[in-house]
C-alpha cells in the first residue's frame, strides 16, 4: 500500500509470540492497532475481509525450514502480496512465575519447534525436566505463569508480557538462528525499488514437459536473475504434483526481472505474482550486477533490435 501506510495490523497470535516482538519492529506499528489472531489462515483472511490493513505471518525459519500453511495460504487462496520482510534473531529465555533454581524445574512448556531447537541445552542444564509441547510460545509464558508449569521456553517479549522471572538467555542450540515473516497486504501497487529488493513467485510448471523445472530455471538465469530460494509444496491435486516458490533477487519494475517474468509466464501452467519488496539486509551491500544487466543495458538491447526491425 505506497503511501497509504498500515494501521490495523493483525499478526499471528496469541500476545507475547516472536511475531509480535517482529511486527514490532514496522515503524508504523508503533502507532497501529495490533490484533493478534489464532492462526495464519485466520490472520490471512481477516485481512482478506478487510478487518486489517496488514497481516504478519512467519515465511521460514533458518532450522525449521518453511512455513508451510503460510506459503499455501499465499498460493491457493484469494490473492496477496508481500509488501516487506522482516528477519528475526531467535532468541529463547528459559523463565518462570517465581525465581528459582534450575535444578527444582521439573517440567518446561514449549512450542514443539522451540524444544527441538532448545534441546541440547534443557539437556544440559535442567535433565530432570519434563518437555511439554503446547501451541505456541506465548502459551507456554501463560501455563509458566499460572503455575501449571514450572517453566516455559518462550520470546524475551513473552516473559515480559506475562511478568515472568528470566531463569536463562539465549538458550538456543544455534545462536545464529532466524526466523524470516512477510508482511501482506491486500494486491495493490508494490513498494519502489530500493536497488536491493526481493521477488517472490509461486509457479505451477507444466507436468506433462520434461525439464519444466530446468526451463523456469533458465529464464531466471539467462537474464542474471539470482535466486535466492526455490522451495516446493504439493497442489493438493495428487501425487507429485507440486507449485514451486521462487525468491529472486531484483524487483518487478525493472527490465530483467520484467523479462523473466514474462517468460515464465508463457512457459508455465501458471505464475503468480506474490509481491516484490525491500530486502531486509543486515547491513550487507546489495548484490553487484554482472555487466550488460542494468536496465539501461537492456533498454539499449531493445531500442537496437527495434532499429533492426525498422530496417535501421
Amino acid at each position: 500500500m505506497p503511501g497509504v501506510p498500515p494501521t490495523r495490523f493483525v499478526y499471528l497470535g496469541p500476545e507475547g509470540t516472536f511475531s509480535e516482538q517482529a511486527l514490532r519492529t514496522v515503524p508504523a506499528a508503533d502507532r497501529g492497532v495490533l490484533t493478534p489472531a489464532r492462526s495464519v489462515p485466520e490472520a490471512l483472511d481477516a485481512l482478506r475481509a478487510g478487518e486489517a490493513d496488514a497481516a504478519l505471518v512467519p515465511l521460514e525459519n533458518s532450522i525449521g525450514g518453511q512455513v508451510g500453511v503460510t506459503l499455501d495460504e499465499l498460493a491457493g487462496g484469494e490473492p496477496l502480496i508481500i509488501t516487506r520482510e522482516v528477519v528475526l534473531p531467535v532468541q529463547f529465555v528459559l523463565a518462570s512465575a517465581e525465581d528459582r533454581p534450575l535444578d527444582s524445574v521439573r517440567s518446561v512448556a514449549a512450542h514443539p519447534q522451540a524444544g527441538a531447537q532448545c534441546r541440547k541445552w534443557l539437556r544440559d542444564h535442567v535433565p530432570q525436566a519434563t518437555v511439554v509441547d503446547v501451541l505456541s510460545n506465548a502459551t507456554a509464558a501463560i501455563g509458566a505463569g499460572t503455575g501449571e508449569f514450572d517453566a516455559a521456553i518462550c520470546a524475551a517479549i513473552g516473559a515480559s508480557r506475562y511478568k515472568l522471572h528470566v531463569l536463562a538467555k539465549d538458550i538456543a542450540d544455534n545462536p545464529d538462528a532466524m526466523t524470516r515473516f512477510a508482511l501482506v497486504a491486500r494486491p495493490g501497487p508494490p513498494p519502489p525499488p530500493t536497488g536491493d529488493d526481493l521477488t517472490t513467485l509461486a509457479v505451477y510448471i507444466a507436468h506433462d514437459r520434461v525439464g519444466a523445472l530446468l526451463a523456469v530455471l533458465t529464464e531466471l538465469s539467462v537474464r542474471g536473475v539470482n535466486l535466492t530460494r526455490i522451495e516446493s509444496r504439493p497442489t493438493g491435486e495428487r501425487l507429485g504434483r507440486y507449485v514451486f516458490f521462487l525468491d529472486c533477487g531484483g524487483h518487478v519494475a525493472e527490465a530483467q526481472m520484467g523479462e523473466a517474468l514474462q517468460g515464465l509466464r508463457r512457459i508455465c501452467a501458471d505464475v503468480r505474482f506474490l509481491g516484490s519488496y525491500p530486502r531486509a539486509s543486515h547491513g550487507e551491500a546489495p548484490p553487484r550486477r554482472a555487466p550488460g544487466l542494468s536496465d539501461e543495458d537492456f533498454t539499449d538491447a531493445a531500442s537496437w533490435l527495434s532499429e533492426l526491425r525498422n530496417g535501421g
